[in-house]
């Protein structure tokens, strides 16, 4: 007797004759089958449950708050204290990158390890910086900067709670190499501000956030000693851990959303590959490469050998005592945003770059041969340089994010490993030159770095479109102001790319034209002639 179902759902029995091994062999595959689906049901469930987690993480954190939404009909507004909280966050992240650099001797102890395998970890540091700002930066091109940024965020402060209760030193390590990677976001708010700032005020708005990365490579080094000092060494690392939290809340409730600068996606190798690409191309990202590869290397150079020179004779000053000289440079990064307002913002600039050079000349001469037997030299020279650096960093970032308005991220990560690169060479260099001829050969090294500097800037004029010369006159005063000056950041933003867009287009109407002469047309010719005789007079209207 078997069963079967009709169409209309009624079980009727119906009977059969069957050999009993085959029943049992049906029965045995059914049950197999139902096995083997039931599996596989299981197994599909536990990837939808894994893939909805996922999801539901990937939907929390880059839920966006009503305020805070994009709408083309009416974008947010690139307000101050949206600029503030830029350079808050931009402070407290970089500081991740130096709070061990005072307590290297400490954290030798309790690891129980020799200080120079203690050295690695600001050196992994470093290391996992320089890989974050080569291979995650340029993602900012591709990606929504609020979601990536709140990622980067969230994933540096989940992981620095390791830092704080591991008792392995290789653990140690590799914590600090993987949250170096991800404090790669203020360099991801740099372009963001190139990209929302208004033109009149664009130096200014970026003075802030590079004052609040300045600010952060000396407030990390000073508190870390100050805490040290009075409670345990992870005390700072528990500060941090809070601060990142904060910086993350503060963000995800205030950060505007902003649509991609390449909505349509990018090869990430291409990309990567248009980074070199770019160096060959602008010859102003170049100039202010090498610019910025001197200035900062004199800067590391400087206070790395100072530490030296304060705590040998005639002064022989406490480390604490020694600290307290980084309150000389946050003053001076302090005062940089009135000056971006005051000078920057008015003038080409090449030369507020010239002008921050002649500051750090003359700190570093000051310094140099005052230093040995008077403290005045090492605090002139330290409010200078560190003058000096921001002005000319402003300046040059001023410069390179007018080239490319579509690969921002890509032209700053070309700019900012070249001053990295500077980092290093000054502390290397530096300090060797101090163990083999003492303050004066260091100091004397740092002025020839200047002297270098200089000399770039001199080969290339502030309006030359060329790799050397000074073709457009030397006029300093800036032309792109006038008519934009009041016009909302945003649309100044979106008027820029549409602009991009549209010089490709330009250029393949151009190369078509070109294939309709070439077949022997003449008319193309005389309105080719027309349109170009239209420009210039429309060139020298407008000037």
């Amino acid at each position: 007797m078997a069963v079967k179902e009709t169409a209309n759902g009624e079980i009727t029995s119906i009977p059969v004759v069957v050999n009993q091994t085959q029943h049992t062999l049906a029965v045995s595959e059914n049950s197999k089958e139902r096995a083997l689906n039931t599996s596989d049901v299981s197994t599909v469930l536990g990837q939808e449950n894994n893939y909805g987690f996922a999801r539901s993480c990937w939907r929390w954190i880059t839920w966006t708050p009503k305020r805070c939404r994009w709408d083309p009909d009416s974008p947010p507004k690139f307000s101050l204290s949206l600029n503030l909280l830029f350079g808050f966050a931009g402070t407290f992240t970089v500081a991740n990158l130096y709070y061990n650099h005072p307590i290297l001797n400490i954290l030798a102890k309790e690891f129980n390890v020799t200080d120079e395998r203690a050295s690695l970890v600001p050196t992994m540091m470093q290391a996992g910086y320089a890989a974050g700002l080569l291979f995650l930066c340029p993602l900012g091109d591709i990606f929504r900067r609020r979601a990536f940024v709140l990622i980067l965020v969230f994933f540096t402060a989940t992981v620095w709670l390791g830092l704080c209760i591991t008792n392995s030193f290789a653990v140690f390590l590799a914590l600090s190499f993987i949250t170096a990677v991800s404090t790669v976001t203020p360099q991801l708010m740099l372009p963001l501000v190139g990209d929302l700032a208004p033109a009149h005020k664009r130096a200014m708005s970026l003075s802030i956030v590079v004052s609040g990365l300045l600010l952060g490579m000396l407030i990390g080094r000073l508190l870390s000693g100050i805490l040290t000092q009075f409670t345990s060494w992870r005390s700072i690392y528990w500060f941090s851990f809070g601060m990142q939290y904060l910086i993350f809340i503060l963000l995800f409730l205030f950060m505007p959303d902003y649509p991609s600068t390449n909505p349509g996606g990018l090869n990430y190798f291409k990309m990567l590959w248009s980074i070199v690409q770019m160096v060959w191309t602008y010859p102003v990202l170049v100039q202010a490469c090498l610019v910025g590869f001197l200035t900062s290397s004199t800067f590391t150079s400087f206070w790395t050998t100072l530490t030296f020179l304060l705590a040998g004779k005639p002064y022989e000053y406490s480390s604490s005592t020694i600290g307290l000289f980084a309150l000389i440079g946050i003053g001076a990064m302090c005062f940089g945003p009135f000056y971006s307002k005051a000078i920057i913002d008015r003038f080409v600039p090449l030369f507020s770059v010239f002008l921050g050079l002649a500051y750090t000349l003359i700190g570093v001469t000051l310094g140099t041969f005052l230093g040995p037997f008077s403290i005045s030299g090492p605090i002139i020279q330290a409010f200078l340089i560190d003058l000096g650096l921001q002005t000319s960093q402003i300046a040059n970032r001023s410069a390179i994010y007018t080239i490319a308005p579509k690969a921002r991220n890509r032209v700053n990560t070309a700019y900012m490993v070249a001053v990295f690169c500077g980092q290093l060479t000054g502390t290397a260099v530096g300090n060797r030159v101090y163990a083999e001829g003492g303050w004066k050969a260091s100091g004397g090294t740092s002025m020839g770095f200047v002297g270098l500097a200089l000399i770039l800037c001199l080969v290339r004029g502030p309006w030359e479109e060329g790799w050397v010369g000074w073709s457009g006159g030397f006029g300093v005063r800036r032309r792109d102001l006038g008519l934009k000056k009041e016009e909302p950041a945003v649309e100044q933003a979106m008027e820029e790319l549409s602009a991009e867009e549209g010089g490709c287009g330009d250029e393949k109407r151009d190369l078509e034209s070109t294939e309709e002469k070439e077949s022997g047309g003449n008319r193309e010719t005389h309105i080719g002639e027309r349109e170009n005789e239209m420009r210039e007079k429309d060139f020298e209207a407008r000037r």
